[in-house]
């Protein structure tokens, strides 16, 4: 099994994967990538889990059985033209995930709530000013993207007392929560909202959707918080809502170009808050016995309990 990414320094997730191929596929060595990494060692490959796989890497491993994303998402696998069309593709499920990306938008919408980003804003200009402290049920927050992760949000968002809308691709029910479904309730859902949260995955249908016209959408002073996919964001439709004041600010933890480059304008925007897609993860253990018991799966010859679908992208 490769371990690779040609982004993010994966060393620390080689033990946890001996120890999984010890327990569940007895014989399965280990390996990081490198860019030195020699033809014949690739020659041997079975498994690849990954995160942001060097594009045509998977097609010179001829006897790759799994491409194995390390996250939720797969978009960073399936961007790659020359991925081998019979190679699963699979992603990680962790319940507890899904509690940790409730914990950060649950910050993130108090962040919001409680004035926290005015009183940053004061203290550069070494102002004291208290903001007036409301109920969470006014303050009106929306989650796009209803699925378990999106699900699990809104309900924690509505038991902290928030007045909580979820919109979705497909018809959903959520206690507590006020649900819209489909692209001719996306502006009905929108404009009444004080916060809106992306949590959706990336696809032909989201790439891009949040342009000058959705912004448009959104009442004069909202704010904006992302941790779906980076590549649902026009940019420099983004800055200008920003600037011209129509979009109160926006949390931002998921990037199109990962890590985030140093000349992007997001980092200096006034306003607009960068986290280092730090939103929520899966323990390295979770990771590990995930990807090693479904590379144990393929090489039986039985299907992978994570695969996703290549053309919807989750």
């Amino acid at each position: 099994m490769l371990v690779c990414s040609e982004t993010d320094d994966l060393s620390d997730l080689v033990a946890p994967f001996e120890a999984a191929a010890a327990a569940l596929c007895p014989g399965l060595r280990v390996a990081l990538w490198s860019p030195q990494t020699s033809e014949a060692e690739l020659a041997s490959v079975v498994a690849v889990a990954g995160w942001f796989v060097p594009s045509g890497l998977p097609a010179r491993l001829p006897a790759l059985r799994l491409l194995a994303s390390i996250g939720a998402g797969v978009e960073h696998l399936l961007r790659d033209p020359a991925l081998p069309p019979a190679v699963p593709v699979t992603r990680i499920v962790d319940p507890e995930q899904a509690r940790g990306m409730a914990e950060f938008v649950l910050w993130a919408a108090l962040y919001y709530h409680r004035g926290l980003d005015r009183v940053q804003a004061q203290q550069a200009r070494r102002q004291w000013h208290m903001p007036p402290q409301r109920p969470a049920e006014r303050t009106h927050v929306g989650v796009m993207g209803l699925g378990a992760m999106g699900a699990e949000v809104a309900l924690a968002l509505a038991a902290h007392g928030f007045r909580v809308s979820g919109w979705s691709r497909r018809p959903r029910t959520l206690p507590g929560v006020c649900t819209w479904a489909g692209h001719r309730e996306l502006p009905e859902f929108l404009r009444p909202l004080d916060v809106v949260v992306s949590l959706l995955p990336l696809t032909p249908e989201t790439r891009g959707l949040c342009n000058a016209r959705w912004f448009e959408l959104l009442k004069p002073g909202a704010a904006f918080v992302n941790c779906g996919r980076g590549e649902q964001v026009v940019v420099p439709d983004l800055l200008d809502a920003v600037h011209s004041g129509h979009l109160r600010g926006a949390v931002l933890d998921v990037f199109e170009h990962e890590p985030l480059p140093p000349e992007s304008p997001l980092w200096d925007a006034p306003g607009v808050l960068v986290t280092p897609h730090m939103a929520s993860s899966a323990s390295p253990e979770v990771i590990a016995r995930q990807i090693v018991a479904d590379a144990a799966r393929v090489l039986a010859g039985r299907a992978p309990a994570n695969a996703v679908d290549r053309l919807s992208g989750y």
